[in-house]
């Protein structure tokens, strides 16, 4: 009897989850705001897309692409409309904090583009007013969503990689430059983010070392090395005025390696059996290395729009009342590196011990 009347219970929910439906805003419409317009219509729990952004043009493009959305005629029109439970913001990180908290503070749900804030105190007030309000606030850091790096995360938990020893990132290319924003702040909140997801571990310190050849006073080229515990180390480089686009990452375990390549179009991971195996014979009081070499395989990866997964994650959380998988915490750490690669920068190369 009592399992018949929970299983009525659970099954009401289920069909509460699955019929929910949501009206959610976009704001900004530049470069990532039309991918968003584009998978939130695609989402089956979204029953309405508004759109809204200063440039009238960016708003024109998204009219010409797309139908079945509606303009906003201004940020506070989106504001003011009870029918709209959640907002999008995808503008420039400058606007970030002003926006996502006038959204939180008229009862909206809040989904923000990387990086989360420009400082971690604009950060921290978020998080304590979305948590005040009972409100969902999570951040796109977008890579955490890809089979890519699920599977690498996977490989890290299960403990097949063994002990990590380092993990090393190149991030570069010839261009774009930003007007408002350095190279650390465009490129590292993706390293950032997926090397905080995958290694679960806090850093302890970091130091960065950059440069400005343009003479914007925004470096263009930066090289980032971030120490934990255990001599596990991490290393960053971020550049603006390569010849090459690189988007590659190295992640050496004692028993297995990796190798992520982001442009590679099929085997995006390759997994190494290869390592040293290091012996002591106590008599002679001598360290033996011995070299492993074996198998090489690339995991398949079940592909899907990665943004269709970041808007399905926001929505589920807010339905679920639960934590996003990047949820603004997250979005917080990342700010913190990223404002002590700054300041390591800034200090000729010192050494920023962090919290």
């Amino acid at each position: 009897m009592l399992c018949n009347i929970f299983a009525k219970i659970l099954t009401c929910i289920f069909k509460i989850h699955t019929t929910m439906k949501y009206q959610i805003a976009i704001v900004g419409l530049g470069y990532w705001g039309p991918n968003m317009v584009r998978n939130a219509l695609s989402n089956v729990s979204v029953e309405e897309v508004h759109i809204y952004d200063i440039q009238e043009k960016n708003t024109q493009k998204i009219l010409q692409n797309f139908s079945g959305v509606k303009v906003a005629t201004s940020f506070e029109n989106i504001l003011q409309n009870p029918q709209i439970q959640a907002v999008i913001i995808a503008t420039p990180v400058d606007t970030h904090y002003a926006l996502a908290k006038q959204a939180l503070l008229h009862q909206k749900h809040v989904l923000v583009e990387k990086p989360f804030t420009s400082t971690h105190q604009e950060a921290e007030e978020l998080i304590a007013i979305a948590q005040r309000e009972k409100l969902t606030l999570m951040v796109d850091h977008t890579f955490i969503y890809t089979p890519a790096i699920r599977k690498i995360k996977e490989l890290i938990t299960t403990g097949q990689l063994g002990d990590i020893y380092y993990y090393d990132s190149v991030r570069v290319n010839l261009g774009l430059f930003q007007r408002d924003v350095n190279v650390i702040w465009d490129l590292a909140p993706h390293d950032f983010s997926i090397m905080l997801h995958v290694l679960d571990k806090k850093p302890l310190a970091l130091q960065a070392m950059g440069a400005d050849h343009v003479g914007k006073g925004l470096e263009d080229v930066a090289y980032v090395h971030i120490t934990f515990e255990n001599n596990l180390i991490a290393h960053f480089h971020l550049n603006w005025l390569s010849p090459l686009k690189i988007r590659k990452t190295l992640i050496a375990g004692s028993k297995k390696m990796v190798v992520y390549d982001d442009l590679e179009p099929n085997e995006k991971i390759k997994i190494y059996d290869k390592g040293i195996d290091v012996k002591t014979k106590e008599e002679e009081y001598q360290t033996l290395i011995q070299y492993r070499s074996g198998d090489m395989y690339s995991p398949m990866l079940h592909q899907k729009e990665t943004l269709q997964m970041v808007i399905e994650e926001f929505l589920k959380a807010i339905t679920e009342q639960r934590k996003p998988l990047t949820d603004a915490k997250d979005g917080l750490q990342v700010v913190r590196l990223l404002e002590a690669t700054q300041t390591s920068i800034k200090n000729g190369g010192k050494i920023v011990y962090l919290e």
